[in-house]
């Protein structure tokens, strides 16, 4: 039974996990070929990813994993599972097939900058995923703390809907494809939240979110320096990819002036 203390919750998990979808509106605004804008797009997505692994999941995995077994501990497995992510990261990498190498440059290319979406698009379903389930236990427990973090996920969720939608525009010259991909990714939030309404709250604690946070930081980090930074150095445009990183990485502090 779907309660007023259970609804709530719900739906800030809703709300902040479809703001992804924001980031896709910007395919309606951009010109199909701005190699400048995919450059922009890329860098400060990396940008983005880099910064909510290192100040936002990982601090919490190792503040919580230390404040239980000890900070030596809690680092060292911290880093453990921050290193499993990555491995994960790098066997969904693998089993994405590459572009025939037959095919000319200019499909390649978009073929490239599509598994760029594409892998982007499971990172951060994966992502969202768990911070679904933390946004309804958050606001389960204390409505107020579950307001401050929703805004706060919805924030930093928009420029994470840039990564999935450009790289899926570009590629592919659909803006139906590039939403419905933020789309999946944004949904996973309130999945994970119904999740845990139906079946997880006995059972969900701070070890097992600080765990999969870890594990999601590794992924988010392969990601950016494997797939995000790579594919928007190719264009050419050296300021605009450094500008934008360093934008990516100032823009989820700033997020942080509203928890």
């Amino acid at each position: 039974m779907l309660d007023n203390q259970s609804f709530i919750p719900l739906l800030l998990s809703v709300l902040a996990g479809l703001s992804t979808v924001i980031g896709a509106f910007i395919v309606f605004f951009s010109k199909s070929e701005n190699k400048k804008l995919i450059t922009f797009s890329l860098a400060f997505s990396a940008g983005v990813m880099i910064t909510i692994s290192f100040t936002d999941l990982f601090p919490m995995a190792e503040t919580t994993l230390s404040k239980y077994h000890g900070k030596p501990t809690g680092i060292f497995f911290s880093l453990i599972f921050l290193i499993i992510g990555a491995f994960i990261a790098m066997l969904i990498d693998f089993f994405i097939p590459e572009q025939d190498k037959h095919v000319n440059s200019s499909k390649s290319s978009d073929s490239k900058l599509y598994r760029v979406g594409f892998v982007s698009m499971i990172a951060l379903m994966l992502h969202n995923f768990p911070e679904g389930i933390a946004t309804f236990v958050s606001a389960y427990e204390n409505t107020t703390l579950g307001i401050y973090i929703a805004i706060a996920i919805a924030l930093h969720n928009i420029p994470e809907g840039i990564a999935i939608a450009m790289p899926i525009y570009y590629s592919t010259g659909s803006k139906l494809k590039a939403f419905k991909y933020t789309f999946y990714s944004g949904i996973a939030e309130p999945l994970g939240a119904f999740i845990a309404f139906l079946f997880l709250k006995p059972f969900i604690n701070d070890i097992i979110l600080s765990v999969i946070f870890a594990i999601v930081a590794g992924i988010m980090l392969y990601i950016s320096f494997a797939e995000l930074i790579p594919a928007s150095r190719k264009y050419g445009y050296h300021k605009t990819y450094v500008f934008s990183v360093f934008l990516g990485i100032c823009i989820i502090p700033i997020s942080h002036i509203w928890t």
